[in-house]
């Protein structure tokens, strides 16, 4: 759904509205609304009134309601204190009721939920319904780009997250799959200009197949909505409830309003863990021998993996017989599981610990699995299994008791048989699901299996943390935009396969955002990084650093997904990796506070990166090429030492609470203020 701008009312006025400290929304006599940022004692409204609220009827868009009635009252729930003001509204047979929630404990949120009642003799074909369509209006004499946003699903091109708007812009973000392997993400989406910005979203406790459609339809203005889209017959006095949903402003960029959604979300239940000590130390991932990796490699590398210092080592794909059977490929462990208890023996003997990659909740057509649970698969309305692509695999169903307890004997296996410390969880389809129609599930709904991703992922983490309490449990959904519900059942986010240092910053910004400082962001591989080799891109945003070199360099065997000679750890990589290490371990800002809503990723010139650690700021700045002033924002009062730590170069001193800083740099600007 785009808003033109022939479908908003600009000459109507308020008859009702609701406020927070930071907020308004105001509804005209139609229940069209509008939203009003009150930031730094003035008042904004963002675009005009706007159809906000209304369903799709026999294909049709039932937009206009008359007022009927308003009432406002006090109440209390598991959000705080509250005001609500509640509004009906009639078209036709239709009856509408919205009630607008406010709580001082979240000042910059309004909070919607929405009924529309059948009053009429007839039943009617409901297509779905749209909640919270905003228009937001660009400032005028505006510099391009007049808007950022943050886009929230999931696509096979593996967009970025984080994207300046042009007119004619449009994506659906569609929550459910938009490709085989493709899927899910966090239900909140943003629109932001340099003075203000907007977000939508929705509070239900499951993945729900909404969109979140953002555009720019034309270069004064962008759109914003959330949008279910189901059929079903409204039934004489009956009624249609639509999801708990929210409209929030802001100041600077998103990670504002995704700290707030996390802090709404935990207050209705959701629980995030802690992480052990180890899962902040550096990682070495095998990958870069590919699937074709022969153990005797790995045990080549490890010598220069512990020198270098990594504590991590990540056995990658290619250790298994079959996806589905998950047993061990006897050409590279003949004595099956003997041989894997000697290797990750080997490692923990090294002073290291051992993680092991596994994608679960695929099958393999040549499985034994596949012959003997047929019966397991997803299946669509059709009775066809549901591909994967990438893996050329197929879905089991994570809604499926028999599936879930097969998985949980397997992590047993590989924690508690085996020995491994962690697991890396990997694969672009384990964001999202499709809906299932297998009729041996006995689901209630299709949508069970796209609800029981989460709790098929809350199953692996009690079972590895029954065996090894400070297991790590890194999800690796590889280019998907994050979903928020599996988040509390893994301790490690990662970068996820990023295709560029724009990707690795962008996602550790909102994966600290939604997931908070407690839990380890992995930068990935710095392999995948801009030149293979930008370690800064991950210390400056507090991520821990890792790698997949190959050693010793002349080893060109058995190709993976990058050429051998780009993986290689040549003699001058391997002093620039030991450098960076000891520098990493030193600073290890993945302990410290990232103050994201300090600098705007989008506007704010250079790029900046700010961390909270032990009484002192650092500052990550980055650019193709800078030469001017940057802002040191969020120091306390006193005089400041500034260090460029990674070259030990001494850049005077500031005073707080706010400082500019002449440097000029090329790429990146690693900055530490001490007072």
């Amino acid at each position: 759904m785009v808003l033109t701008l022939a479908a908003v009312s600009r000459a109507a006025s308020p008859v009702a509205s609701l406020e927070a400290a930071h907020i308004r929304l105001e509804f005209d006599p139609s229940l069209h609304s509008r939203v009003i940022a009150r930031f730094d004692g003035q008042e904004s409204p963002l675009g005009p009134f706007t159809p906000s609220e209304f369903i799709q009827v026999a294909g049709a868009g039932l937009r206009d309601f008359v007022l009927t009635a308003k009432q406002s009252s006090s109440f209390q729930d598991h959000l705080g204190a509250g005001s609500r003001l509640v509004l009906r509204g009639t078209s036709g047979p239709i009856e509408k009721t919205v009630a607008i929630d406010s709580y001082p404990a979240f000042p910059n949120m309004l909070f919607l939920a929405v009924e529309y009642a059948n009053h009429g003799s007839t039943g009617l074909s409901v297509d779905g319904w749209t909640s919270n369509a905003y228009q937001i209006d660009a400032t005028p004499g505006a510099a391009q780009p007049p808007f950022w946003s943050l886009q929230s699903g999931s696509y096979e091109k593996r967009p970025d997250w984080v994207v300046p708007l042009q007119p004619g812009f449009r994506q659906q973000n569609y929550l459910g799959m938009n490709a085989d392997d493709y899927g899910g993400g966090t239900p909140v989406s943003d629109v932001w200009r340099r003075d203000a910005g907007l977000a939508v979203g929705h509070l239900e406790l499951a993945p729900k197949l909404v969109s979140l459609p953002i555009a720019m339809p034309s270069p004064q203005a962008a759109t914003v909505a959330v949008e279910y889209r189901r059929q079903e017959k409204l039934l004489p006095g009956r009624s249609l409830r639509t999801f708990r949903t929210f409209v929030a402003v802001h100041q600077g960029d998103y990670f504002a309003t995704l700290r707030d959604y996390r802090r709404a979300m935990m207050l209705a239940g959701i629980r995030f863990p802690g992480s052990p000590d180890g899962a902040f130390e550096p990682i070495w991932c095998a990958w870069g021998y590919g699937a074709g990796f022969q153990p005797r490699q790995l045990d080549r590398a490890l010598p220069t993996v512990e020198k270098l210092g990594f504590r991590w080592v990540g056995l990658d794909d290619g250790w298994q017989t079959s996806a589905g059977d998950w047993t061990l490929n006897p050409a590279k462990f003949p004595a099956g599981d003997a041989d894997m208890r000697a290797f990750v023996s080997k490692i923990h003997a090294d002073g290291l610990r051992a993680q092991l990659w596994w994608s679960p909740l695929s099958v393999s057509p040549k499985s034994r699995l596949f012959q003997e649970h047929p019966g397991w698969l997803l299946l669509d309305p059709t009775g066809a299994r549901r591909k994967i692509s990438w893996f050329d695999t197929y879905y089991l169903c994570p809604a499926d008791p028999a599936v879930v307890r097969y998985h949980q004997r397997l992590v047993e296996k590989i924690i508690g048989d085996w020995g491994f410390d962690g697991l890396k969880i990997d694969g672009q389809f384990l964001n999202a699901v499709p809906p299932c129609t297998n009729p041996e599930h006995h689901h209630a709904r299709p949508e069970d299996s796209v609800e029981a991703v989460p709790q098929f992922f809350k199953a692996l983490a009690d079972a590895a943390r029954a065996i090894k309490p400070g297991a790590l449990i890194e999800l690796c959904p590889c280019g998907t935009s994050y979903s928020f519900y599996s988040m509390p059942y893994y301790n490690m986010a990662v970068a996820s396969d990023p295709e560029s240092s724009w990707q690795v910053r962008t996602k550790a910004k909102t994966l600290k955002a939604l997931m908070g400082d407690a839990l380890p962001y992995f930068g990935d591989h710095v392999e995948l990084s801009d030149g293979g080799d930008d370690f800064a891109s991950t210390v400056g945003v507090g991520g821990v650093i890792g790698t997949m070199f190959r050693w010793p360099p002349e080893d060109v065997s058995n190709p993976g997904d990058v050429e051998p000679a780009k993986l290689a750890l040549t003699p001058e990589k391997e002093k620039l990796w030991a450098f960076w290490v000891k520098l990493y371990r030193e600073k290890m800002l993945p302990r410290g506070e990232y103050l994201g809503a300090l600098y705007d990723i989008g506007f704010d010139r250079p790029e900046a990166h700010a961390i909270r650690k032990g009484g002192k700021m650092y500052y990550a700045f980055f650019a193709p090429e800078w030469n001017g002033a940057v802002e040191l924002r969020g120091l306390g009062p006193g005089t400041y030492k500034v260090t460029d730590y990674v070259h030990g170069q001494d850049l005077g001193t500031v005073k707080g609470p706010a400082a500019k800083l002449a440097v000029q740099f090329h790429k990146a600007l690693l900055i530490e203020a001490a007072p």
